[in-house]
């Protein structure tokens, strides 16, 4: 499994609870306003924000600010539908999928809305920006709209459709910031 680690390693940027305070998220684009989603518990607590805006290199950056989440390893995604109905969040469909299989792994993916798994200390608080490929702005504010989701578990990262990650934990509808 030590690849998996590296590609990880190699797509985030986790910082320590204490180093958050100094970090400064990367500028959007010229013109370009992040899309935002609150990522809530199906009881309505707020868990933070995943934020993704476009960069002058064509991928879409996220970043996702996170207090008092479970501790551990955990699968994210950006899914299909803008709506978050609890209590099991399936009203925001299956991952943003585009004409891709599902996985960082897959020789025909990954899925658009397919993220590096995020590793969640025992603090339960963590800031971590990764670049996106193959997503767009688009895609996001599409009819529907789109959401972003926490797993229960992680990622394996090759298992159809949506990497063997468990329960829905938390959900987050996009919408651009004003």
């Amino acid at each position: 499994m030590p690849f998996r680690s590296a590609a990880a390693l190699g797509l985030l940027l986790a910082l320590p609870a204490a180093a958050q305070d100094t970090a400064s998220p990367a500028a959007p684009t010229e013109g370009e306003k992040p899309m935002i989603a609150e990522i809530k518990t199906a009881e309505g607590e707020s868990r933070g924000t995943a934020t993704i805006v476009a960069t002058p290199s064509g991928m879409m950056l996220l970043t996702l600010e996170l207090q008092d989440v479970p501790p551990g390893i955990h699968g994210a995604h950006v899914h299909q539908t803008g709506e978050c109905s609890p209590p099991d969040f399936e009203s925001a469909g299956g991952h943003l999928a585009g004409e891709k299989e599902h996985g960082l792994m897959s020789a025909n993916g990954p899925h658009p809305g397919d993220l590096p798994n995020i590793h969640v200390p025992e603090s339960g608080s963590l800031m971590v920006e990764a670049f996106v490929s193959g997503l767009t702005a688009e895609m996001l504010a599409d009819d529907d709209g789109s959401a972003f989701i926490i797993h229960e578990q992680p990622d394996d990262y090759v298992g159809q459709p949506s990497g063997h990650a468990g329960n829905r934990i938390g959900c987050g509808t996009f919408a651009q910031a004003g």
